[in-house]
């Protein structure tokens, strides 16, 4: 039985849950839609759309484990359960993560100015950068998956009694969640340099317009202020989502631990929620396509009440 705050944060959690899963399917949704009207996806179409859709796994998987966990424990009893949840898990999230770097890193080859030959060969050539990107998630999941295999077939990890039975060192625990989470890590540092390189470049353009006295609120400055302000939101959302997932994480070691779970669930589901609108706000397709929705919702309501009356 649940207690009065537990019962709080699950509910808090699940409404987060459905705000990411609705925000994010009307993104994927309207990228097919443009696909399908047009037969061409274009390369920020294919991030949005993998990134929507991926975001939409990972909530399932976070809200079914967690409905599975506080309801239905005896359910993760099996070690193929655990290991198929593993496994599921650690492709999901670096998927995620991987679009999420993908979209940062085609906003920043298309925006930021820079005469340096890297980048002039990168903005060139920038179709070589995502093959570079998916081979580094592929050398991560080489990575990760021999690790979590081996701690779920040496019994190392096993859900007995209602909570989870850890047999390791903390110093063990800490090594491997470095490993399988290497590859996250790894596109989040990226993030975090294009973010800052985005940076530069804005205030390297505001200086120019400055010396050559032509103001600063020109198009090229508003569309760096917008770019960075996306990708600082999504940098801050996912510091909340790898805090949530650390919290739980640390519940494995802490028996009854029920609302501290809570807690990392509800600040976990943040992210996927929040950002999937800042992107729609962002984007002016999408945005579009919102205020439509949005109108023809107003539009039939305002029907339904002429017709009551």
């Amino acid at each position: 039985m649940l207690s009065t705050m537990e019962g709080v944060l699950l509910s808090v959690s699940t409404s987060e849950a459905v705000l990411g899963i609705v925000g994010n399917t009307f993104i994927a949704l309207v990228n097919c839609m443009d696909y399908n009207r047009n037969k061409k996806l274009s390369n920020i179409g294919f991030i949005l759309t993998g990134l929507a859709i991926s975001r939409i796994c990972l909530v399932l998987i976070l809200i079914t484990e967690a409905y599975i966990k506080i309801f239905y424990p005896q359910l993760l009893s099996p070690v193929n359960i655990i290991e198929l949840i593993s496994y599921l898990w650690i492709i999901i999230c670096q998927l995620n993560v991987w679009f999420a770097t993908s979209l940062s890193i085609f906003y920043f080859l298309k925006i930021a100015n820079f005469s340096h030959y890297i980048f002039v060969w990168l903005k060139r050539r920038i179709d070589l950068v995502f093959f570079f990107l998916i081979g580094c998630l592929l050398i991560s999941w080489l990575f990760s998956f021999p690790v979590v295999a081996k701690m779920v077939k040496d019994n190392k990890m096993l859900y007995i009694n209602t909570s989870w039975q850890i047999h390791m060192k903390k110093s063990e625990l800490i090594i491997n969640y470095v490993f399988t989470n290497g590859g996250v890590f790894l596109f989040f540092m990226i993030m975090l340099i294009v973010c800052f390189l985005l940076i530069i470049s804005l205030w390297r353009h505001r200086r120019q317009m400055e010396s050559n006295k032509l103001g600063f609120r020109d198009l090229n400055t508003e569309v760096h202020v917008r770019t960075i302000k996306v990708l600082l939101s999504f940098i801050i959302l996912f510091i909340l989502h790898f805090m949530g997932i650390t919290i739980n994480v640390i519940c494995l070691l802490i028996p009854e631990s029920n609302l501290l779970f809570m807690f990392g669930l509800t600040t976990a589901f943040i992210y996927p929620g929040c950002h999937s609108l800042i992107l729609i706000l962002a984007n002016s397709r999408l945005k579009q396509c919102s205020v439509m929705i949005l109108q023809l919702l107003k539009c039939c309501e305002n029907g339904k009440e002429l017709r009551d009356t």
